[in-house]
């Protein structure tokens, strides 16, 4: 059966961030993607210069509505990432809101971007809009630790507070969590990064259950653009074709962006040349050169359950 899935991001005309990020490999697995692009940039903003238009929310709602009257606002899933503007996020809750009148089936994937260690990236008054507006609607985000304690209010020190923010976070709405990234130590050493999820079941019965997961991903020495967005859409897909199995949805997920971004790193250094470090076009996601591991991962990093 089709699936279909709007997609309110970003859009590049030169490389891979927002919606360049997340459609194609969508598409490669199946997905019918709409796109509405919040903003249209020449390139991302890491580049020296960059040039284009933002979508207001007015104009956001003048396409919805040009899809609605139209009769084709028939979706499964609705994916967002990085906004900055406060009016335009409270017009994606009001369109999720009446798309899941529409479809009471109908999975919200939110990527809660507000920063990362320690300091907002966004302006302050997005977090309320997240935290009182956005992720009560949302049934699957993917915060990295900064922001799941931001969210919830609690400091992650151990492995036992990462699943009580989880706890938090299902309370407040959605029924899977994945901590993208942590300060937590990892087992196998300071190269690797620690990972959690968290994902609430009900079973037949009525009763529920959580299944929780823990896994160690190796570092990479370099600055990505749009590994989140890739990151957000690979779980929206494997939490589709494995949607009791948190544990193999997240090691896909996780094997994707693994083989994408070493793809990506070699054919870097291999341009830069020895000794030299990447310039940001030269550390363009490699997507359409990983069509077989996005189709298809190796497994290489296994999730671990956690109690």
């Amino acid at each position: 059966m089709e699936c279909r899935v709007l997609s309110i991001q970003s859009h590049v005309v030169r490389g891979y961030v927002g919606n360049k990020s997340a459609s194609f490999p969508l598409q490669v697995l199946g997905f019918e993607v709409d796109s509405i692009n919040s903003v249209q940039f020449s390139n991302h903003t890491g580049y020296s210069h960059w040039k284009g238009q933002v979508l207001t929310a007015d104009e956001l709602h003048v396409l919805y509505e040009g899809i609605r009257l139209n009769n084709v606002h028939q979706y499964d899933y609705v994916l967002t990432g990085y906004t900055r503007d406060t009016s335009f996020l409270e017009m994606v809750v009001d369109i999720v809101q009446e798309l899941k009148r529409d479809n009471p089936n109908l999975v919200y994937v939110c990527d809660p971007v507000l920063g990362d260690h320690g300091s907002m990236y966004v302006p302050q008054n997005l977090y309320p809009v997240y935290k009182n507006k956005v992720v009560p609607v949302a049934d699957i985000i993917t915060p990295n630790q900064f922001e799941a304690e931001l969210l919830t209010g609690k400091t992650i020190s151990t492995e036992k507070d990462a699943v009580e923010v989880m706890d938090l976070l299902h309370a407040m709405g959605p029924d899977t969590v994945v901590i993208t990234s942590s300060d937590l130590p990892a087992r196998l050493g300071d190269r690797f990064l620690v990972s959690l999820g968290s994902q609430r079941h009900v079973r037949p019965d009525g009763s529920r259950t959580t299944e929780r997961v823990r896994l160690e991903v190796p570092k990479v020495d370099a600055v990505f653009v749009g590994t989140g967005d890739l990151f957000a859409a690979m779980l929206l897909a494997w939490t589709h074709h494995y949607p009791n199995d948190l544990k193999m949805a997240c090691e896909k997920t996780f094997s994707v962006m693994h083989h994408v971004i070493q793809r990506t790193i070699s054919y870097a250094h291999e341009l830069a040349g020895p000794g030299r470090r990447p310039s940001p076009p030269q550390l363009e996601l490699r997507m359409v050169q990983s069509k077989a591991d996005i189709e298809d991962p190796a497994i290489v990093t296994e999730a671990t359950l956690i109690s």
